[in-house]
């Protein structure tokens, strides 16, 4: 059967051990550099404690070891994978192939999506040089999906949820060329969410400061059962550098989605073990986002950028008929209450994000905090960022998942054994013949049933006497304790003994790259990762950006976002050329290039 594993992100232990107690089958983290999220690193201290939380369920940790590495860095990345490795990390997630020329732990790597894998090629080198699992990029069809499939084996992982870089990951250097601070050093600066102006050839502008690089939030929930008949086994939620509420409330949503699907096809199977059982509601639309799209996955659509604001807009309950001092009129949909403490918000007459604190509800009429000086047209639809009384039972909520045991309880000649799952501990202790043989089994059992907040909960007890004996509860509390001890320590160990380890599923130096010719874009900036790809057939190979400045025009992003498509301007659409565009703010001023051939767009610093 197939395996389907949920992904999730962890900022930290404690939001890790959240995703795996609310269901994800694994989790990725940020080790102690290197990861592509240079605020979220964690000590490997941290990394084993939840690599060991992890295990009992059978669920992975993979630690994201994903940025560019300069010469004097390879060293003590070699030691970070080594750390994770002892640690018990099931993978790395990389981006730099420096990494596969270093005398290396066994661990499986997983090809970042910053590696920019669009291409059935691409996956098939990386699948043949070495890498367990690869990360798609998020821009592709459900069709390229297949595609990829149809011609490797290798495992697919695909973002289904989250914040979506607007540009194809890996291939972004707006950031660094603004500020320095490198996207492929875990840098972002994040200029896309910045607000722009958008001009013609002629300096005449267009549209005038509006958030046109800032995209939706992905949200494929509805696709998921696609995405695993095109290939893919492995679905990853976006934010590492999210808090526990969102990466719980995301967590739970996708869990119980995806086991819908598993539940009624005998194809599938989870990747993981141990029910979970939410204190809450999931529901997407209450976590932090910008409006949903799924973005390429059908091909391109309208709508799939957020040109207002950059900030969480929640869920839709309603719309405005009248603003009035402190005092709004509203319509909710239908099945909506507010509570006071509420966030809310929308977009006034001029398409600013205005927001406020419910302070009192009196029928359809709102109590504000403040004093309502903005106006809004009749009919403004009407959001909640913060549901204060939703967001209690989610920080609230320990996800409480659980791993179904069976019991025998036995006697041994100096007292009883109790064993489960091969695991077995004994205690010696008074042999006492029950008095009452029924109600000393039935006192057995509903102790044996018992099991609190471990994270065991019991399917069946067997119970092998010869006599009935009566068993003081703390005899029998005092087994339970020692074996659950056994038991989480036999899962871990077992864990780790069957974690995947790297092959090659071909001599990788039979394997050629691709292309023959690797501009900056292909993100070189050590020596080992030069050695890599001439040992691969490549045969020109220029320094990355971060380590050599291209001279003259160069193209900083390349994205399938199109302003001209999603702003009435396309030029099939329309009939006419599609000529240059300029965006520009106090950052700087940028050509907009359209390669409509391949339908994308180019941003290029002039």
């Amino acid at each position: 059967m197939k395996k389907i594993e949920l992904l999730s992100p962890a900022k930290n232990l404690e939001v890790g051990v959240s995703a795996i107690n609310h269901g994800a089958d694994a989790v990725y983290i940020g080790g102690p550099g290197f990861g592509a999220r240079e605020k979220a690193g964690n000590s490997i201290d941290d990394i084993a404690k939840l690599c060991d939380h992890a295990a009992i369920y059978d669920a992975k940790v993979y630690v994201t070891l994903n940025t560019l590495l300069f010469d004097d860095e390879l060293a003590s990345a070699r030691k970070i994978a080594w750390d994770c490795y002892n640690a018990g990390v099931d993978a790395l997630i990389v981006q730099d192939m420096a990494l596969l020329e270093m005398d290396m732990p066994p661990i499986a790597l997983h090809a970042s999506t910053q590696c920019n894998n669009t291409t059935p090629d691409k996956v098939k080198f990386l699948e043949d040089v070495g890498f367990e699992q690869v990360v798609l990029a998020r821009e592709l069809s459900l069709e390229q999906i297949r595609e990829i499939r149809a011609k490797t084996t290798v495992p697919l992982e695909f973002f289904v949820h989250g914040a979506l870089c607007v540009s194809y990951s890996g291939q972004c250097y707006l950031s660094y060329l603004i500020g320095r601070r490198s996207a492929n050093r875990g840098a972002c600066a994040q200029p896309c969410r910045l607000a722009w102006s958008l001009e013609d050839e002629t300096g005449k502008t267009l549209i005038n400061n509006r958030y046109l690089l800032s995209l939706r939030d992905m949200n494929n929930s509805r696709n998921l059962e696609a995405l695993i008949d095109a290939g893919i086994t492995s679905f990853k939620i976006e934010g590492r550098l999210k808090d526990s509420d969102y990466v719980k409330n995301t967590t739970a949503y996708y869990r119980q989605a995806l086991d819908e699907i598993i539940a009624r096809r005998s194809d599938l199977e989870r990747a993981s073990r141990g029910a979970s059982m939410p204190g809450f509601i999931p529901n997407l639309e209450k976590s932090f986002n910008r409006g949903f799209t799924d973005y390429f996955i059908h091909g391109r659509q309208k709508g799939i950028d957020a040109p207002f604001t950059p900030k969480s807009m929640g869920e839709h309950i309603g719309e405005i008929t009248k603003i009035d001092g402190k005092r709004l009129t509203v319509k909710l949909n239908d099945g909506v209450t507010l509570h006071n403490g509420d966030g809310l918000c929308f977009l006034d007459d001029n398409k600013e994000l205005q927001g406020f604190n419910v302070n009192g509800v009196d029928g359809n009429t709102l109590l504000s905090s403040s004093l309502l000086s903005f106006r809004a047209q009749r009919g403004t639809p009407l959001y909640r960022n913060y549901d204060i009384l939703w967001q209690r039972s989610v920080d609230a909520s320990n996800g409480n998942r659980k791993l179904p045991i069976n019991l025998e309880l036995s006697e041994t000649s100096e007292g009883f054994k109790l064993s489960s799952e091969n695991v077995s501990v004994c205690l010696q202790c008074p042999k006492d013949i029950a008095k009452n043989p029924e109600k000393a089994l039935e006192n057995i059992r509903t102790k044996l049933s018992q099991w609190g907040d471990t994270k065991f909960t019991v399917k069946d007890i067997e119970i092998k006497f010869n006599d009935v004996y009566f068993i003081p509860a703390s005899v029998l509390g005092e087994m339970k304790r020692q074996l659950v001890v056994e038991l989480e320590k036999a899962l871990v160990e077992n864990h780790r003994e069957n974690r995947i380890v790297r092959t090659h599923r071909v001599c990788p130096l039979q394997s050629n790259y691709p292309e023959s010719d690797l501009s900056y874009l292909g993100n070189v900036t050590n020596s080992l990762s030069r050695q890599f790809y001439e040992n691969h057939g490549v045969t020109y190979i220029d320094d990355g950006m971060e380590k050599t400045m291209p001279e003259g025009e160069t193209v900083v992003m390349t994205t399938k976002h199109c302003i001209r498509y999603a702003n009435g301007m396309c030029a099939k659409e329309i009939g006419k050329p599609a000529t240059p565009l300029y965006l520009t703010n106090e950052r700087g001023r940028f050509r907009l290039d359209f390669d409509c051939k391949n339908c994308c767009m180019k941003v290029v610093s002039i």
